[in-house]
């Protein structure tokens, strides 16, 4: 696996995001990071990288991770819309209903998340009004 191409700072922050877009997911699904590498046939070392961004994911592994993650390869990369500033982490997930929100939320259709993200956005800016 290549490494990431790396910035003057670090990893690229593309390839931050995907990594927290598989941890966000692994953890919303209930998954151990080793649990996540002895589906997709590598090391749990090696599933730290990919989250972390120090090691970029192929086309092939971010097949393999979606298909455990029970997504499609495109739901891990970044929409490139600008909303990818502030990426889903765990952080979310500590949260109190944050594992169950992520989970309802991925059973539902995109036209449904979709509502439901510019209901979110629609009263948090009502409420910082």
């Amino acid at each position: 696996m290549a490494p990431s191409k790396k910035t003057a700072t670090g990893p690229d922050p593309i390839d931050i995001q995907v990594g927290m877009q598989i941890r966000a997911r692994r953890n919303s699904i209930g998954s151990s990071q080793t649990a996540l590498a002895e589906a997709i046939g590598v090391s749990f070392q090696q599933v730290q990288k990919y989250e972390r961004g120090a090691n970029r994911v192929s086309a092939s592994m971010m097949s393999r991770i979606a298909g455990h993650l029970g997504c499609r390869p495109a739901d891990l990369l970044p929409s490139g819309d600008g909303d990818d500033a502030v990426p889903l982490d765990s952080a979310f997930l500590s949260q109190a209903g944050g594992p169950e929100l992520a989970k309802a939320f991925m059973s539902l259709s995109p036209r449904l998340r979709r509502a439901i993200v510019d209901l979110a956005r629609s009263m948090a800016a009502a409420e910082g009004a």
